[in-house]
């Protein structure tokens, strides 16, 4: 009888194993964006592509305001202050980005412009810039509250929860698995303030085919329409948007893919417990006060790096918004005043005539304004309260981008908004015969 040595590998499983590790890094290689970016036109003159042909366009480092303190990127430059904000105790994370953006700070330094680009297709370029914008804040501020104001509050607070699930996992794992966003060059990036984060996983794709799946299985008990469709609607949005990540250079093939992945496993997960906690969200004594002590620990709880990166302030805006609506739906149940429609679900879609669209219009912009008019405001005042309290210089951008100043100023801004949406705009609709 043969012996069976004890640790080693078998040939075809190291072979297997090779073969994967190839496969993921050719995924998450920044050669395989470039060559997406190609395909769709886009891409940079140095790199003199003859299939490229298109407008340049040449993006420049933004420059600060006449009167304010000089933080740009130039500036910072040629003060020799940027090593210092980029380390700390002398060193970096291992985070591409870096080395990607010392280069490009060298060049900013002696007045170059960033690299130029060619667009070869208007139509494409427009489809994906618009389709990377459902993933940021204007979106997320419009889209859901008109699904509340506009279709069925069920609705939109499904979505919110899961939302806030799904990005709250997404953003801790991209600073815990700390993996770079692709490298420029070979690949042309076309947005510039989420290039401190890390890539893994895409948080656009993820919060997409959240959104996009929570809406199509919940709306499927509550309004008639052909399943079918739906499912198309939904996997063409969340593969526009992830798609629009690779367009615009932000994220790898592999850092889309396991976006999608988590958000749907969350999804396949959670699926079976939605009614109960819907329930208990609605009904519970204790609901309101466990979503704001919940909200408040995940917010202050967040994982610490070696440098600014807006991950942990656009979280708290996102667990501040879904405690805010988690409040607000749990006030409205218990003041028996929900606005959803009655029984006999499925219901049929609403019939889109002239004054419901009129009336729809004008509950989506006076919504809108008031939200958007509100977040100004809070964040104003919040802003200054906060600075007040510590005794720091209200302009001090440093010292906002500090945990004890942005995380509170985030919260209590958008978690008024939260509740603003939830409570109080559908009783003004009421009040201005809108709804």
């Amino acid at each position: 009888m043969r012996s069976v040595k004890c640790g080693r590998t078998p040939p075809r499983v190291r072979q297997f194993n090779t073969a994967m590790l190839k496969f993921i890094n050719y995924l998450h290689g920044s050669e395989l964006v470039a060559s997406f970016q190609k395909l769709c036109g886009l891409c940079a003159v140095e790199d003199e592509d003859p299939t490229c042909q298109g407008p340049l366009v040449t993006r420049e480092y933004p420059v600060s305001e006449p009167g304010s303190k000089d933080t740009s990127i130039r500036k910072r430059c040629e003060n020799g202050q940027l090593n210092g904000e980029l380390t700390k105790s002398g060193r970096h994370d291992n985070n591409s980005n870096y080395k990607y953006k010392t280069s490009e700070y060298n060049g900013v330094a002696s007045r170059d412009p960033l690299p130029q680009y060619q667009v070869g297709s208007c139509l494409l370029h427009c489809l994906f810039l618009l389709s990377a914008e459902l993933g940021h804040e204007l979106f997320y501020i419009s889209f859901l509250p008109c699904i509340h104001w506009n279709l069925d509050p069920f609705l939109c607070r499904r979505m919110v929860t899961m939302w806030a699930i799904v990005m709250y996992i997404g953003q801790v794992m991209k600073d815990k698995l700390k993996m770079p966003r692709p490298l420029s060059p070979p690949v042309v990036k076309l947005e510039t303030r989420v290039n401190a984060e890390y890539g893994m996983p895409s948080t656009h794709a993820m919060a997409a085919t959240s959104i996009s799946f929570t809406f199509l299985l919940s709306a499927s008990t509550r309004l008639q329409f052909p399943f079918g469709a739906g499912l198309l609607l939904a996997v063409t949005l969340s593969m526009l948007v992830g798609l629009s990540r690779l367009y615009t250079g932000m994220h790898s093939a592999l850092d889309v893919i396991c976006g999608m992945l988590i958000s749907a496993a969350l999804l396949m997960l959670t699926y079976p417990l939605w009614d109960a906690f819907d329930h208990l969200q609605l009904t519970s004594p204790l609901s309101p006060i466990v979503a704001l002590v919940l909200a408040l620990f995940l917010c202050y709880s967040y994982p610490e790096l070696d440098h600014y990166s807006t991950t942990r302030g656009d979280t708290t805006i996102i667990v501040a918004v879904s405690a805010g609506c988690s409040m607000g739906y749990w006030v409205n149940k218990q003041l028996g005043q929900t606005y959803e429609p009655d029984g006999g679900f499925p219901l049929p879609l609403p019939a889109l005539t002239g004054l419901a669209l009129a009336r729809g219009s004008a509950r989506f912009l006076l919504g809108l304004a008031v939200l958007v008019g509100m977040r100004s405001v809070m964040k104003s005042v919040s802003l200054w309260l906060i600075c007040s309290w510590h005794k720091v210089p209200l302009h001090d951008l440093n010292a906002r981008r500090e945990k004890k100043i942005e995380v509170p100023y985030k919260f209590s801004t958008y978690i008024t908004i939260g509740l603003l949406n939830t409570i109080l705009m559908n009783r003004l609709f009421v009040a201005l015969n809108l709804l």
